[in-house]
């Protein structure tokens, strides 16, 4: 069923991941009605289900004191305390309560029927849950398939949000332009297919959009990952932070002409090495604990090689393991064959590539952010649990845990303070752009290879001041350009794509460039200029 052009809903939450279902799911548990969106016609083509490695449980002599404090030392020290032991007390239950015991996801097991745990880098013990190597794939269908059994679950596809609604940018009342407080009262949303824009107003309003990884070349993310949660929540007026942290996955397929398949890092965890073009394993120089040492010095250290061997790549070598290893990880194996790459016999040419966005809009551990009514969980928020880098294996537990309380404390404040119909009525409808649309699909591209490779190349896994100065400037007046031709064309959903990763690509860029400590994956050296 389509959107009306005006909506009301108690409880809206935009994505469809981890975190954007386990909000909704909560939030129909506490009472609340909701409506939950995406832009695909599909609602499991996000990163969620692109995830291989696992979600972290509990493991063997394991405690939520060893977790929490593995957590903030993957995250160079730079985290938030609080969040990281809320992270290590909640997620494992949440894992127990939702993903085991309702939704029975189909985890790995040992012959004993036990769970099998995997070790990832920099875990001190094995703690992994996977199922095969695609377990975000298992834990989407399980979530979704509770979502759309759900009687107060609304889902709607192809429906593209635009800007936030707020009382501070979008009533006609003085008072409330006039506010202390700026509530987010909904989002404009874009019906992909026609072009139209749906004003649904929502007493709460949950951002799970996801990450930022496309805005980079080389990158594990789907296509849609271009920041524009950070953009949205940025035009509104909230709170972000440690948005120049973006993890760069050590591992990615590197084969020209084929996209850059992420290759879990529990490969590695069980048992492959990381080699050079000779076949030398480089990492033990780098770091005591070899392969599993957190991600950004694994990536680095690969940039190193293939600048000190001049070659294009290193390899993953699965050694005298690689059937038993293809068995176990049957999606790396599938897709490594799909480019000419036997794994039970062949190294595995990898690259590091964008993979994860640490900092987002600042949430609290209930999801609220600095506006009342708008919530943020998973990828796209900032609970400081992740600081400088991420823990591997720890961002399906995020999505999950923060979703569910985010979900929870959208419908409370949802049932007790809705949109009232005075101030619905002085909400006002998009205004569309009149006239025929000038749009240029070249001109588009070009722009989106722009942003690209101005990020790759200065706001990528080494930056300098000089690069970041250039990047800045770039994409400010990259922004300038696409802000007036915004406003001069009629809306599409590759404009407003568009323009939010530019902002959000420029967001990055400047947060990188104020902060002038290297420290985790913000990596600044001296160099020349670029």
């Amino acid at each position: 069923m389509r959107l009306a052009e005006r909506e009301r809903c108690r409880v809206l939450v935009l994505g469809t991941g981890v975190a954007g279902l386990s909000a909704a799911l909560s939030a129909a548990e506490a009472g609340s009605d909701v409506l939950l969106v995406c832009r695909d016609p599909d609602p499991s083509t996000t990163n969620t289900w692109r995830a291989q490695g696992g979600i972290v449980f509990r493991g063997e002599a394991d405690s939520p004191a060893l977790l929490a404090q593995d957590i903030l030392t993957a995250g160079a020290n730079y985290g938030f305390e609080v969040g990281a032991h809320f992270l290590a007390s909640e997620g494992p239950r949440a894992v127990q309560e939702w993903l085991l015991d309702r939704l029975q996801v189909p985890f790995d097991r040992r012959p004993d029927g036990s769970l099998d745990l995997a070790l990832e880098g920099a875990h001190s013990v094995p703690r992994v849950l996977h199922a095969e190597d695609h377990t975000g794939a298992a834990i989407e269908d399980a979530l979704l398939a509770a979502v759309r059994s759900h009687p107060r679950i609304r889902l709607e596809t192809t429906y593209q949000a635009v800007d936030l609604l707020t009382t501070h940018h979008h009533s006609r009342r003085a008072k409330d332009r006039y506010a202390l407080d700026n509530r987010c009262i909904g989002a404009y949303l874009l019906e992909v297919a026609t072009g139209r824009v749906c004003t649904v107003l929502a007493a709460a309003t949950v951002l799970a959009t996801g990450g930022a990884g496309a805005l980079f070349i080389h990158t594990s993310n789907h296509p849609g990952s271009i920041g524009s949660g950070l953009a949205m929540a940025s035009r509104a007026g909230a709170r972000l932070l440690n948005l120049e942290f973006i993890q760069f996955h050590p591992t990615c397929l590197f084969l020209r002409g084929a996209p850059r398949f992420l290759i879990t890092e529990a490969l590695r965890g069980a048992g492959a090495s990381l080699v050079n073009a000779a076949g030398e394993r480089f990492m033990q120089r780098r770091h005591p604990r070899g392969e599993l040492a957190p991600r950004d010095v694994v990536a680095r250290a690969i940039i190193d090689e293939m600048h000190r061997t001049d070659t294009e790549c290193m390899f993953l070598d699965l050694g005298d393991r690689g059937v038993e290893l293809a068995e176990r990880f049957p999606t790396v194996a599938t897709n490594c064959a799909k480019f000419g790459i036997d794994i039970r016999r062949e190294r595995i040419p990898v690259v590091p590539a964008s993979h994860y966005q640490c900092g987002g809009v600042v949430s609290d551990l209930r999801g609220r952010t600095t506006i009342p009514g708008l919530y943020a969980a998973g990828e796209v928020a900032c609970t400081g649990v992740h600081g400088a880098n991420r823990l591997a294996s720890t961002s399906l537990l995020e999505g999950l845990t923060f979703g569910l309380a985010a979900g929870r404390d959208a419908a409370e404040r949802a049932l007790a303070d809705p949109i009232s119909d005075n101030l619905a009525a002085v909400i006002g409808d998009w205004q569309p752009v009149s006239g025929p649309s000038n749009e240029d699909p070249a001109l588009i591209a070009q722009d989106w290879s722009a942003i690209r490779h101005t990020m790759w190349n200065y706001v990528g896994i080494e930056r300098t001041p000089e690069r970041l100065e250039r990047a800045v400037a770039d994409l400010r007046h990259q922004l300038v350009r696409l802000e007036q031709f915004y406003k001069s064309t009629p809306i599409s959903a590759a404009l407003v794509n568009l323009f939010h990763g530019c902002t959000a690509a420029g967001l990055i860029a400047h947060a990188a460039q104020r902060n002038p400590l290297s420290v985790g994956c913000h990596y600044v050296v001296a160099g020349p200029s670029a």
